[in-house]
């Protein structure tokens, strides 16, 4: 599924506007019935209905186009929301996704598109709750017969379907008032349970009770039956935190440093390490994992090969190559698996990352690990390759990087280990001193200091033939430009939408100002952070889709595997 659009293409603002009441509406469409579709266009403007104003935004230019984008508003007077629930920035985000939600729930089986989302709660354009009023922006299908208008329909879908939907899904008298407010002290609890992470010395959390596996591999619902087994810490790491409005709650403390976790193949590991790739965002009520927190620095790393390496300092990983390229200034058009992964690790590092989560399912083995047996074998100024197993340690102590893992093929990591969880039939047990008793001394690698690179704004630009061009596929790729970047080794991007925020917070990057050929990724993440604090507007600038904000992990990855990119400059 695509998202997103082709500015600058001819819209109907400028040209015949429209406006009035909504009588005057309904008499508009009755009177265009069967005229050309293109006459649509006289309904842009603004027009006002019994408890909200509807604003036709975009129309599309006929019934094959994309569809047409609308907003409305509900004043505060009539939304009736308490200002409990719309004071605090997280409460209000909550309640702006439960609104979405219900909005996209009344208008099921209509012409009508909203971006409700999926199991994770996330600031989006589509809805926004402020000072108590509540805007919705979302897509219409206007009715055609071929290329004519079908006004009654139309007249059907706006006037009558659409203040229904209103009334029935965004005032606060239609809500049962107890499942709104448990959905916003639910997202709350789960921002504070986060917000204590670092302060505790913690990586996640993982409360008693949880519910982590998923219905199915095609499914993000949480599992029922027999095989939904509830989490249960393992004493040794047991931790409470106390949350506002579910009080003290128990459960698993990831701690910082290097953790392992082990065990059989399916039994719980992958699923255990995929919840804490999920746990950087709030989720909702009943799906199982409401309290499974991660800290927002945490980033997913895998091989990716075939990618684009730009730039990047890879020679903690990689020394000499046969080739004779540096890899203190690498960059490639075709990474291979073990540079892909090396590259992707300094570039997380590099905007911000102090958690990385691997699982080696999804690694590069010979950038892992690196047997006795085979270093007998292959003389070491034979190899360039300096395993993650002898880096991990320096990583953590010389840049402050946890780092979480899932190995069940290899006890070399038991070396390295802080501590380590094994998984039976997903329950965890504490096996930290077992693993001890079987590790053996290693000597680490150094890690030098991490080059911080200066992005040519030049080579960053959505203009394709004249115009903005910003699309997602799914969550697997963005049309950026001339260009399309390649997204599926990005594992913690969870929702369509976030693609074409990300097509966005690069825009911005650029228009802004803030990276201009000298200031590094870094500082202009920061720049944008601080702007995406606001909220998703921070990102519209007249976009005519539904986006969400990307995190500055993932605006750091897009960049990275951008291959028009150019970097100006390094520095350490």
């Amino acid at each position: 599924m695509e998202r997103g659009e082709d500015l600058g293409a001819p819209s109907a603002s400028g040209r015949a506007q429209g406006g009035g009441d909504a009588e005057r509406l309904r008499a508009a469409l009755l009177g265009m019935d069967g005229s050309g579709y293109g006459r649509y266009r006289s309904l842009t403007g603004r027009w006002r209905f019994d408890g909200f104003e509807l604003a036709v935004e975009h129309v599309q230019a006929d019934p094959y186009a994309p569809p047409s984008r609308l907003s409305l508003e509900v004043p505060a007077s009539v939304a009736g929301f308490d200002a409990g629930l719309w004071r605090d920035p997280v409460r209000a985000r909550a309640l702006a996704d439960l609104l979405a939600r219900r909005a996209a729930e009344a208008l099921a089986g209509s012409r009508f598109r909203v971006d409700a989302g999926g199991q994770e709660v996330l600031a989006r354009s589509a809805c926004a709750v402020r000072e108590g009023a509540v805007r919705l922006r979302f897509a219409v299908e206007l009715p055609g017969h071929g290329r004519r208008i079908a006004g009654r329909e139309a007249a059907r879908q706006l006037c009558e379907l659409l203040p229904a939907a209103v009334a029935s899904s965004l005032r606060a008298q239609a809500l049962p008032a107890e499942e709104v407010r448990a959905f916003a002290d639910t997202v709350s609890d789960s921002v504070a349970a986060r917000e204590q992470l670092a302060e505790r010395g913690l990586v996640a959390f993982v409360a008693d009770g949880s519910v982590l596996p998923r219905r199915s591999g095609v499914s993000d619902l949480p599992l029922t039956g027999p095989g939904a087994v509830p989490f249960a810490a393992p004493e040794p790491l047991r931790v409470e935190l106390e949350l506002p409005h579910r009080g003290r709650v128990a459960g698993m403390g990831v701690p910082e440093g290097i953790t392992l976790i082990v065990g059989g193949g399916f039994h719980g590991k992958s699923t255990l390490l995929h919840a804490l790739e999920r746990g950087v965002y709030d989720h909702v009520p009943g799906d199982g994992r409401e309290l499974v927190v991660t800290r927002a620095d945490a980033v997913k790393i895998r091989a990716e090969e075939g990618r684009r390496v730009e730039r990047t300092d890879i020679s903690a990983f990689v020394g000499e190559l046969p080739s004779g390229a540096d890899t203190r200034d690498f960059r490639t058009d075709n990474a291979s698996g073990s540079t892909s992964q090396a590259a992707a690790i300094v570039e997380a590092v590099e905007a911000g990352a102090r958690v990385l989560l691997v699982d080696e399912d999804t690694t590069a083995t010979n950038l892992m690990i690196r047997d006795a047996r085979m270093q007998a074998l292959v003389a070491p100024d034979r190899e360039p390759l300096t395993p993650f197993v002898d880096l991990v340690r320096p990583l953590r102590r010389s840049h402050g990087v946890s780092c979480v893992l899932v190995m069940g093929a290899s006890g070399d990591y038991f070396d390295v280990a802080d501590q380590v969880v094994l998984l039976d039939a997903y329950r965890p047990h504490d096996v930290t001193a077992a693993a001890r008793a079987l590790a053996a001394p290693r000597d680490d690698a150094p890690f030098p200091a991490v080059a911080h690179r200066a992005p040519d704004p030049g080579s960053i630009s959505a203009q394709a033939r004249g115009r903005r061009r910003i699309k997602g596929r799914g969550t697997d790729a963005l049309v950026f430009g001339e260009t399309e970047i390649d997204l599926r080794a990005l594992e913690q991007l969870v929702d369509p939408s976030q693609v074409p925020g990300l097509g966005l917070a690069l825009t911005a990057l650029v228009r802004r100002g803030h990276l201009d050929g000298h200031r590094t990724l870094a500082a202009a993440l920061d720049l944008l952070d601080a702007e995406l604090a606001e909220g998703p507007d921070a990102l519209d600038d007249g976009y005519l889709g539904d986006f969400a904000p990307p995190r500055r992990h993932d605006t750091a990855a897009a960049l990275n595997r951008l291959r028009t990119l150019r970097v100006a400059r390094q520095s350490r």
